[in-house]
């Protein structure tokens, strides 16, 4: 694993960058949990995430640039103001609704900065955004959601593993149908009127884009929101620290913005991701939803 140098004003470390082994094709950027880095979640992912056919993701993917990113150092309301490595704040653990206001510093510094890595793949790299997969586990799943719904185009996958959606009852209610009934207050609301003609997904980008400080996008349409993006979420039933109901909530609201989403329940599972159950699962998601070449699958 090497470090590539960073460019941003971000108190962030450099990500840690996996090479591929043949030439440059696909960028999966994947994100850590709270309290972890990405040194770690990498190398715990590429080396114990193995199938049932006993390969690894680097063997399946030779021309995959894997992209690790470590969320900065924040002080963490919920474990007493200890400093950790973390997307953004949280208050209480098993509740991500409670205190939400906390979030929010954290959610529009990392969102730039998820971003900026996107970019950069693509207008540095020539990186295609049909090649790139975002996605993270536990806190980093939540994050790259967050992310995933105020994209201004769609990429190649997202896979969530263990995850939730910040602000996700303001998420569902920015999308009902009620929401654009009546002007007052509506971002979506216009001296034209024709409010209620905004898609699912467009209201949930515009949403996003708000929470989290981001320029409006010119001309709001679905095809300026990432909603054709295939998602796939895993989540262990008998997860204790994010509870799989977090993540069947999470999966609800996605698809009530528009989005298709895989669903995989993993029984008995905690937090974390079921092996080789779900790498099994990941695999084909990525052949048959995103479309990308896997090498040598036995499958």
């Amino acid at each position: 694993m090497s470090q590539q140098d960073s460019t941003s004003a971000s108190a962030s470390p450099p990500p840690v960058i996996v090479e591929p082994v043949s030439a440059h094709t696909y960028t999966p950027i994947l994100l850590h949990g709270m309290g972890s880095n990405g040194e770690n979640f990498g190398r715990a992912l590429l080396e114990t995430g193995i199938t049932s056919s006993g390969q690894r993701l680097p063997q399946l993917l030779p021309g995959a640039k894997f992209i690790f990113p470590t969320a900065a150092r924040r002080r963490s309301t919920a474990f007493g103001r200890a400093i950790l490595n973390m997307w953004f704040d949280k208050a209480r653990m098993q509740d991500p609704s409670y205190r939400k206001e906390t979030q929010l510093q954290g959610l529009e510094e990392s969102a730039r900065e998820i971003l900026e890595l996107i970019h950069h793949e693509e207008s540095v790299n020539n990186i295609a955004p049909e090649n790139i997969i975002l996605g993270g586990l536990s806190q980093g799943c939540a994050m790259a959601l967050t992310v995933l719904l105020c994209l201004n185009h769609c990429i190649g996958g997202f896979v969530g593993m263990s995850g939730y959606l910040p602000f996700r009852e303001d998420i569902d209610e920015a999308v009902a149908p009620c929401a654009v009934e009546d002007g007052h207050d509506n971002p979506f609301a216009s001296d034209e009127g024709g409010a209620e003609n905004y898609p699912p997904a467009v209201r949930a980008s515009v949403f996003e884009r708000d929470l989290l400080g981001l320029p409006a996008v010119d001309g709001p349409a679905p095809e300026k929101t990432a909603y054709g993006t295939p998602t796939f979420l895993g989540h262990g039933s008998a997860d204790d620290k994010v509870l799989c109901s977090l993540g069947e909530s999470e999966k609800r609201s996605i698809e009530g913005a528009g989005y298709e989403a895989q669903w995989r329940c993993y029984q008995g599972l905690g937090h974390w991701y079921k092996v080789p159950d779900e790498i099994d699962d990941v695999v084909k998601f990525i052949r048959t939803a995103v479309g990308w070449q896997i090498a040598d699958s036995r499958e």
